[in-house]
């Protein structure tokens, strides 16, 4: 493994927490900013994060715990964003050391609304940095599960293969199977359109459908998201791989997914509103539906499940009579 490559987490969230504890059995400190100084003090107290994943423990001695995002950047050579999307933004403003030096690895799954792009795209186009030192870290892989100690799988993607192969080896253990990937357009696309999917799985699932309307929806979605990433970004790749079927498929049906259970939420008649007020986390899939129907408007893609859904979450139609309408464009 590369010695001395300094790392920084940035979010104080369960993905956050998860990579914070897989970096922590490959390194012998890392950075980590929490904007919540309460939720910092308790971790030096009581080892573990009071507000998430609070059944992992760490050794406080691995970390370099701040609520001053500069100081973590400065600290780390390579640098996870494992923060919603929605803020993003918000968070970089605080910034006034320079990124331009650093590889920026995103955790995020969804687009940054002030400029509706990938959060490598933004990264790329807001703050100059080149691709080269811009990757993502995909699924299938739940923050739950990586608590528990359960075998999970990472996607590694970055156009420099190196680089994808260090962050890779940093995050890889006894439980984490990881490999690498150059299509970090695609991975980071998938991340964000599976949420969607899910959501629809979810509103399926409140609205009574069984498991077999599931299965023509889940399979209908990857069709979709092959149409919609190709739109996007044409290279070759394997919609089929893990990266893009198989984090579909987890947060489709996983009982730890945020989007399902927000999706079935509003499947069962709750409001947008109230639907969120009741989750403690955010769905990035809400956001992620409006910049996905937004930017397909230019592409062009069929994609009826995304149509549906922001239909639904944005234009206040009817879950009952979207879905019927739906049945009969899929197959």
């Amino acid at each position: 493994m590369t010695k001395n490559i300094k790392f920084a987490v940035i979010g104080g969230g369960s993905w956050a927490t998860a990579i914070a504890k897989m970096l922590c059995v490959n390194l012998e400190e890392i950075a980590w900013y929490m904007r919540n100084e309460d939720a910092i003090e308790h971790l030096k107290i009581h080892q573990h994060n009071p507000n998430y994943l609070s059944s992992v423990e760490f050794d406080i001695k691995k970390l370099k715990l701040t609520s001053d995002i500069n100081e973590a950047v400065s600290y780390a050579d390579y640098i996870i964003f494992a923060i919603p999307s929605a803020f993003l933004s918000s968070e970089l403003e605080k910034l006034t050391v320079s990124l331009k030096d650093k590889v920026i690895f995103s955790a995020i799954k969804g687009i940054v609304p002030e400029t509706s792009l990938i959060v490598g795209e933004h990264f790329n186009k807001t703050y100059g940095i080149p691709f080269e030192n811009i990757g993502v870290i995909t699924g299938p892989c739940h923050a739950e599960e990586v608590a528990l100690e359960r075998l999970s799988y990472l996607t590694i993607a970055c156009g420099d293969a190196e680089k994808a192969k260090i962050v890779a080896n940093h995050l890889s253990g006894d439980y984490i199977k990881t490999k690498i990937s150059d299509d970090i357009i695609g991975t980071e696309y998938a991340a964000m359109l599976k949420n969607i999917y899910a959501i629809a799985a979810g509103i399926a699932h409140g609205l009574g459908y069984g498991d077999n309307f599931q299965s023509v929806l889940m399979s209908n979605g990857i069709r979709e998201m092959k149409k919609f990433i190709r739109k996007v970004h044409k290279m070759k790749r394997n919609i089929n791989d893990s990266a893009y079927l198989g984090d579909l498929l987890v947060t489709g049906y996983s009982v730890f997914s945020r989007n399902r259970m927000f999706g079935n939420m509003i499947g069962k008649g709750y409001t947008v509103k109230s639907a969120m007020m009741e989750m403690s986390m955010v769905a990035e899939g809400y956001y992620a539906t409006k910049s996905a129907y937004n930017l397909n408007l230019g592409y062009g893609a069929k994609t009826p499940i995304i149509d549906a859904v922001y239909s639904i979450l944005y234009e206040g139609k009817s879950a009952k009579k979207v879905f019927e309408r739906l049945t009969e464009k899929l197959d």
